[in-house]
């Protein structure tokens, strides 16, 4: 059926009819720190989703932030674990595996938040983030 323009709802009770659209998660809460789309080589050691123990694999930081990165390497890792990450510079800091994020050809990459605070989780990954104001 059809409306003409005399039989159309006036536009303040059409407005009333639309159903708000939910606020993504960047609209509710706004990020701790900025992302950086930067890719730094690294190594993990922790223990894998079958409690097989593993040490110094190489893997690779994205998407740096001043709290941790997403993390891609060879090994299926348990959200919720804490595994130790080290930089090229050989400091290293331990960090919460907080989600799988997607696999892409085959290695699985994951999100991680820093466990420690303080000066050798800010100056872990060598670099100045923007503030977040």
């Amino acid at each position: 059926m059809s409306l003409t323009p005399s039989e159309r709802s006036p536009k303040s009770q059409r407005s009333a009819l639309i159903t708000p659209v939910p606020l993504g998660r960047s609209q509710i809460a706004k990020r701790r720190s900025s992302r950086i789309a930067l890719n730094a080589p690294i190594q993990v050691s922790g223990d894998d989703r079958q409690k097989c123990r593993f040490t110094l694999v190489p893997a690779r930081a994205t998407n740096l932030n001043r709290h941790g990165a997403a993390v891609q390497l060879n090994r299926e890792l348990l959200v919720g674990s804490t595994v130790v990450v080290r930089n090229q510079r050989g400091g290293q800091v331990s960090a919460r595996v907080v989600a799988q994020l997607a696999t892409r050809q085959g290695v699985p990459s994951y999100a991680i938040e820093f466990v420690e605070q303080g000066d050798k989780a800010t100056t872990f990954w060598g670099i100045t983030f923007p503030s977040n104001t």
